[in-house]
């Protein structure tokens, strides 16, 4: 995965799941993660931790070896379901976000193999 910086946050180098133009602008999902419309991830540092945290939570759910890419897929998932908003915390204290991350990431590993996303 490349990481690069764009005013602070990190580019995560890898589609999830769009195949729209890339000529549009970082749309915020929650707080600290915004998606263009080509599927390009930005991460804010200050919830790098956090999804980390969401990693190591989602294991005992979902039985899988979750990383945060996993989560990220996750989180943009439910966003595209409309099960979180641009302003839905994201806490591993959570249980009900724990549950609605622990759905996508088993439907993550079970249609795609644990596989996200595609290298640009």
């Amino acid at each position: 995965m490349r990481q690069g910086s764009n005013d602070g946050r990190k580019m995560v180098g890898r589609k999830i799941g769009s195949r729209q133009s890339l000529t549009s602008n970082p749309h915020q999902i929650v707080p600290g993660i915004s998606v263009t419309a080509s599927g390009q991830a930005s991460v804010d540092p200050s919830v790098a931790e956090v999804l980390f945290d969401l990693a190591l939570k989602l294991e005992e759910p979902t039985n899988l070896p979750v990383d945060v890419e996993h989560v990220l897929a996750a989180i943009v998932l439910a966003a595209r379901n409309g099960q979180l908003d641009r302003n839905t915390s994201l806490s591993p204290d959570d249980p009900a976000l724990v549950d609605t991350l622990a759905a996508h990431v088993k439907t993550i590993f079970a249609d795609y193999g644990g596989n996200v996303g595609t290298d640009d």
